[in-house]
């Protein structure tokens, strides 16, 4: 029986999140749809009404972190205001600050990781995800260029510059929290990417 008209999304992010648990919880091996629908409290029948198969709802789960991701990067950026230091600071800053608060999340990414080295689908998912990613880190790296902010570097290889440097300092807080602080964390991305991007005194 499928859900009734108006509860469908609802029930769907439901099942979302509580997949996201189960992933930090127990990884993809120990994921099962019964267990995703235990801890959703809903039934197996209405979980293959939304997911056809364990792929489909860590698919799922990817979009869900994915797209929190990006409204906590989009608001800190807002906040920033147009200079384009201050946008890539505020984007450092939202990825680490997420990373050591909702450790979960971030789980997910590595679950989906570990995932694609096996399965070709998800390999062309994640490289559309980096892509999408690295043309949003383009954005105020081209224009700190054009406005004499940054020096002239390739867009698509500094954005990808940034994103390696975000992904790792950003594991390291999910994984291993006692490394450094968040404080820490933002600070020493925001003088790598200064030493990077920033024109040399005349």
């Amino acid at each position: 029986m499928s859900p009734k008209v108006g509860v469908a999304p609802l029930r769907r992010e439901q099942i979302v999140r509580a997949t996201i648990r189960c992933l930090a919880r127990d990884g993809y091996s120990g994921l099962t749809l019964k267990k995703v629908a235990r801890e959703a409290r809903v039934s197996q029948g209405i979980l293959h009404y939304y997911f056809a198969d364990k792929r489909a709802i860590l698919v799922a789960a990817l979009a869900a972190v994915t797209a929190d991701l990006d409204r906590r990067v989009a608001a800190a950026q807002a906040r920033g205001g147009p200079d384009p230091r201050r946008r890539l600071a505020a984007l450092c800053a939202a990825c680490l600050g997420l990373a050591a608060r909702e450790r979960e999340l971030w789980i997910v990414f590595v679950e989906f990781w570990g995932e694609m080295m096996h399965d070709r689908r998800l390999r062309e998912i994640n490289a559309a995800l980096y892509a999408r990613m690295r043309r949003q880190l383009g954005a105020p790296i081209a224009q700190g260029i054009r406005a004499g902010t940054f020096r002239r570097v390739d867009v698509a290889e500094a954005a990808a510059v940034v994103l390696a440097l975000v992904d790792g300092v950003s594991l390291q807080l999910t994984f291993d929290p006692k490394a450094f602080g968040v404080a820490t964390a933002v600070r020493f991305c925001e003088d790598a990417l200064t030493r990077y991007l920033e024109k040399e005194a005349p």
